[in-house]
């Protein structure tokens, strides 16, 4: 039913260039809301750099081979943004891209809010930036941070206050992450791993919207030091000190970030697969944030998925932070491999230590679509 997961990565270098023009429409277009519909997602769009960071561009100064990266995190190459590109730039790139594949005007959208970890400044919030780049005036805008689940929260958010507000027509949910501008690319240990993107969906009130059938957030903030960026914050403020010793640098104890994921994968499918009434065979994709690719694929197996229901990109574009769950979503969709009546489950975790799921059910099709929504836990 599905390409293989790997032959579905990407790999032509320029797949989600900002200049291309919008190919494809994830359901047909909507300009005028269907009245009483309840929100879902009309489009996706992605944005990734053109610059390409190999592994044997970074293997010399780490001291270990290329081989040594793909055998230990399965990245073979991720982007980095250009100079002077900001994370405020690939958000807005990916949301026009969304933006004009759903055919909606931005003068109609009545909400943004970015999920990010690495703002343009430390205020005002990088998504009054992207509000200005777009022209979306009827919007207000915010920015979320809950670090690699940060679009998962967005969404729920935004779909939540949606569906309070019906004078919110559309609302752009937005990923993004330039975590090329906080690695120490001397540590291994983490500069390996990640690379820069952005991911958007565009919601509105339509019957071909894909449903929002079940949500589920939760955090930890007893292991809230587990990931982190030391100083800037007004815990240690910046200064020549803190510069000096490398405190504005992201940081991760890998060995218990690890163990959370191995232990946190299986218990959101799990969760979301019993509310719902599902079993793993019954989900035509899982999207799960892109942490490391070997131990996606080591985990998800063990849960009983075969390779063609999981959606990877980490190999080409590595840990794209909040921009993962969006941006694979999106290069799955450009595959082919999301199809009407699909279920997709999203799934995602990060520093806080936060986690969160999604269901969407696509319209079409013939299989039953639960609808089911937990609580913020």
């Amino acid at each position: 039913m599905h390409a293989d997961a790997e032959q579905a990565s990407p790999t032509e270098p320029r797949r989600h260039d900002p200049r291309r023009p919008p190919a494809r429409p994830l359901a047909a277009v909507v300009r005028t809301p269907t009245p009483g519909a309840t929100p879902g997602i009309l489009a996706t769009g992605a944005c990734l750099p053109e610059q390409v960071v190999t592994n044997a561009s970074l293997a010399a100064a780490l001291g270990v081979t290329a081989d040594w990266i793909v055998d230990r995190t399965g990245v073979h190459e991720r982007r980095a943004a250009a100079p002077g590109e900001a994370t405020s730039d690939l958000a807005t790139h990916a949301a026009r891209q969304a933006l004009d594949r759903a055919g909606v005007d931005p003068a109609d959208v009545g909400l943004i809010i970015l999920g990010t970890s690495t703002p343009d400044l430390p205020l005002p919030a990088t998504a009054c930036r992207v509000q200005a780049n777009l022209g979306a005036w009827g919007a207000y805008a915010m920015d979320l941070d809950a670090v690699c689940t940060g679009f998962l929260y967005a969404l729920d958010v935004a779909h939540k206050i949606m569906r309070c507000d019906p004078a919110i027509r559309y609302a752009v949910v937005i990923g993004a992450d330039t975590y090329s501008r906080i690695l120490d690319y001397t540590d291994r240990r983490t500069s390996v791993l990640f690379g820069d993107g952005a991911g958007a969906v565009v919601l509105g009130r339509s019957a071909d919207a894909a449903g929002i059938a079940y949500t589920r957030l939760g955090s930890d903030g007893r292991q809230h030091d587990l990931v982190r960026i030391p100083a800037g914050g007004s815990r240690a403020p910046a200064s020549t000190a803190t510069v000096a010793h490398g405190g504005h640098y992201f940081t991760m104890d890998g060995r218990a970030v690890r163990a959370f994921a191995e232990r946190k994968l299986p218990e959101l499918v799990a969760d979301a697969t019993a509310a719902c009434g599902l079993t793993v065979a019954d989900l035509d994709l899982l999207v799960p944030h892109q942490a490391n690719v070997r131990l996606l694929r080591e985990v998800t197996k063990e849960l009983g998925f075969v390779a063609d229901q999981v959606a990877i990109s980490g190999t080409h574009y590595g840990n794209t932070g909040a921009a993962s769950v969006p941006v694979t979503l999106d290069a799955a969709i450009d595959a082919g491999r999301v199809r009407p009546g699909a279920r997709v489950l999203l799934a995602a975790f990060g520093g806080g230590m936060t986690w969160g799921s999604a269901l969407i059910t696509w319209p079409g099709g013939t299989a039953g679509q639960p609808t089911h929504e937990e609580p913020t836990a």
